[in-house]
């Protein structure tokens, strides 16, 4: 494992959403007053990427990450895709746990990773506003360079890269797919780490010769266009109403300079008043900052302080 917490097994469960159940991983808190903590994968992922963030906060939080629909054990959730929907998810999750604005709700920390900052972003403004009490926007959540003339498709195949060219891909057994992920330029360097390789095979379905990615390519099209697009969507860290923390790496999807983010960029969006405060996890790229020693206790220390800002 990247962090030396204790290693505990999450529970599966399922919350009733439109159109049928959304899967997540739950991990139980040891006290019944902990904060609950909503942990969001990206745009081809699913909950089991968060198995070290979950490590490092189980016990002291409820901590629930759910496949998103179109991924993983949530798979098999009919369309219609896009954040809006992903963010009435959330909203319904949240509920199933009790949250509740008019109730005196216990701490609720929405935690987000790439496109899973701006379902993060768009509940907490919009369908689950009073619901969200602190927000972790984990290199992902503000808006992305995109020239004005370009295709959504190239530029989802431009970010995405190799991730994107598994959908269409079968896969004889699992040593296959970590063959796969093995050349991939910042999955590779993991493909071994226990937590990884369980993250690796809850993406897959089917069996053997024929096992593929779960991901539902229409999914994927849908949301990115959104993420890259949707000005609603992009609009949204201009009114939160709970402050922010964006925690981004200094190298991007390909493991290359700039990441996704860098301080000029950033410096360049206006942050001031918008209650979102960015801060570099140094030597980290867009994965490693969920399984790195350094960006899993970066992650772990937000979700703390959010916690106690809104306690």
């Amino acid at each position: 494992m990247s962090t030396p917490a204790e290693v505990r097994t999450p529970e599966e469960i399922t919350v009733a959403v439109a159109g049928g159940d959304l899967a997540a991983l739950y991990w139980a808190a040891d006290a019944p007053a902990a904060p609950l903590v909503v942990l969001l994968h990206g745009i081809t992922s699913n909950a089991m990427v968060w198995a070290p963030v979950a490590a490092a906060l189980a016990g002291e939080c409820q901590v629930v990450a759910p496949d998103l629909r179109g991924r993983g054990r949530s798979a098999g959730l009919p369309a219609p895709y896009g954040l809006g929907a992903h963010a009435a998810d959330v909203t319904a999750l949240l509920q199933a746990f009790g949250a509740d604005a008019g109730a005196g709700a216990d701490v609720t920390v929405l935690v987000g990773h790439s496109m899973g900052g701006f379902v993060a972003t768009l509940a907490t403004a919009g369908n689950a506003r009073g619901l969200v009490h602190g927000l972790v926007l984990v290199d992902g959540g503000l808006p992305l360079p995109v020239p004005p003339a370009a295709d959504t498709d190239t530029m989802l195949a431009a970010f995405l890269g190799p991730t994107l060219d598994r959908l269409g891909a079968t896969f004889p057994d699992e040593a296959a797919v970590r063959s796969f992920w093995a050349d991939h330029p910042t999955v590779g360097p993991w493909v071994d780490d226990p937590a990884v390789a369980a993250f690796l095979a809850r993406d897959l379905t089917g069996e053997g010769p024929q096992l593929r990615s779960a991901v539902s390519p229409e999914a994927v099209r849908v949301d990115g266009a959104d993420m890259l697009r949707n000005e609603a969507v992009l609009e949204t860290t201009t009114g939160l109403p709970v402050p922010a923390n964006l925690l981004w790496a200094t190298r991007g999807m390909d493991g290359g300079t700039p990441g996704l983010y860098d301080e000029v960029r950033l410096a360049g969006m206006g942050l001031t008043g918008s209650h979102v405060t960015a801060r570099e996890v140094p030597g980290t790229d867009h994965d490693s900052l969920l399984w790195s020693a350094p960006g899993v206790a970066a992650i772990a220390a937000a979700v703390r302080e959010a916690a106690v800002r809104a306690d």
